[in-house]
């Protein structure tokens, strides 16, 4: 329930300026992405939380590494969404929380270990991008699905290695991803709000 299909994660931008066209670059882009940029952020960050740190520190944090406005928005809308549905299903009154957080937030309770929940989340926030990709490169489902199955190995050795991450392990460095993300919010035509 956090509307992110509305959301490319700079990929739009991505493939307006040539950068992924085939299922091969999209594969290598989200690959990118998931070792090296939000996704391993967002890993660590829910690691931390799901550990019981602190979630207004961790929040600041994680705005603090949005590398633009529109990556910030991306995740603070998400996870204001993401709290909405849970105070609606839950009765609790919930601060919204950036969304790797909201869901950490809600999973503290749940019987699953930590690296559990991180690969979930890691999954979901790929196959939004493979969709995303699907539609506008255009690739069809079957490329799409593809690039998911290959992503499966990968999610599962970042969440085994974020479970037991710190605050000393964030890192960001897909740059170009950055870089197209922050470019996404001059795009004349566009299709996805980042």
């Amino acid at each position: 329930p956090t509307g992110a299909f509305a959301y490319s994660h700079g990929l739009e931008q991505a493939v307006a300026a040539g950068e992924v066209r085939s299922e091969a670059a999209l594969a290598e882009w989200l690959a990118d992405i998931l070792a090296h940029g939000a996704g391993w952020n967002d890993a660590v960050l829910m690691a931390m939380a799901l550990r019981g740190e602190e979630l207004e520190t961790l929040a600041d944090l994680a705005r603090a590494l949005a590398g633009s406005a529109e990556r910030l928005r991306e995740t603070e809308e998400q996870g204001a969404a993401f709290s909405r549905a849970q105070s609606e299903m839950t009765g609790a009154a919930l601060a919204p929380l950036p969304l790797p957080l909201a869901v950490a937030r809600a999973a503290r309770d749940l019987a699953l270990a930590p690296e559990q929940v991180i690969a979930l989340f890691e999954h979901s926030f790929a196959a939004n991008l493979v969709s995303a990709g699907v539609r506008f490169i255009p690739l069809g489902q079957s490329a799409g699905q593809r690039v998911l199955a290959g992503l499966h190995g990968l999610i599962a050795e970042i969440a085994a290695r974020a479970g037991m991450a710190g605050v000393s392990d964030l890192a960001q460095s897909a740059f170009r991803a950055e870089l197209q993300a922050a470019a996404h919010e001059t795009l004349d035509v566009r299709i996805y709000k980042t």
